[in-house]
């Protein structure tokens, strides 16, 4: 079955929790995995009234919550002041567009070691990090030319 990781990690959290495993959580655990972008409470709640509507938006925000909580759902906070979420997956760091709001992902060793030894020289254990460039995306900056 798809996703059968990501349930079973869900299932484990909620029963953790005295929480239940019910149909509406997988109807948006699985529309949520399937996002392959930054995603709003309302862009998905938005994405899942197509499938289920009688799912509703506080249904939607809550389970994004437990997401968070479980391991499966990564929040972020952008410039623009919208709550995002993105599946839980391999680290990476964004590019904000300041103008058009486009996030774009990107990895590079070069950051990461240069954190991990700015950690040892101060004797800082990293535990997690965020990091996120804010500018103008080529498409705006042609614009603005």
């Amino acid at each position: 079955m798809k996703y059968e990781a990501e349930r079973t990690q869900l299932s484990t959290y909620l029963s953790g929790m005295g929480l239940k495993h019910t149909k509406q959580r997988d109807v948006i655990l699985t529309i949520f995995l399937d996002s392959d972008d930054h995603v709003s409470a309302e862009d998905l709640y938005q994405r899942v009234r197509k499938k289920s509507p009688s799912i509703g938006y506080t249904t939607v925000y809550r389970t994004l919550k437990l997401f968070v909580d479980a391991g499966l759902a990564q929040e972020h906070r952008f410039d623009d002041g919208l709550t995002r979420y993105e599946n839980e997956h391999a680290h990476h760091d964004h590019l904000v567009c300041l103008d058009c709001g486009k996030i774009i992902e990107f990895n590079s060793e070069l950051i990461e070691d240069a954190q991990e030894k700015v950690a040892v020289e101060y004797g800082f254990k990293v535990l997690h990090h965020r990091h996120e460039l804010y500018g103008r995306c080529s498409d705006c900056e042609n614009k603005s030319q």
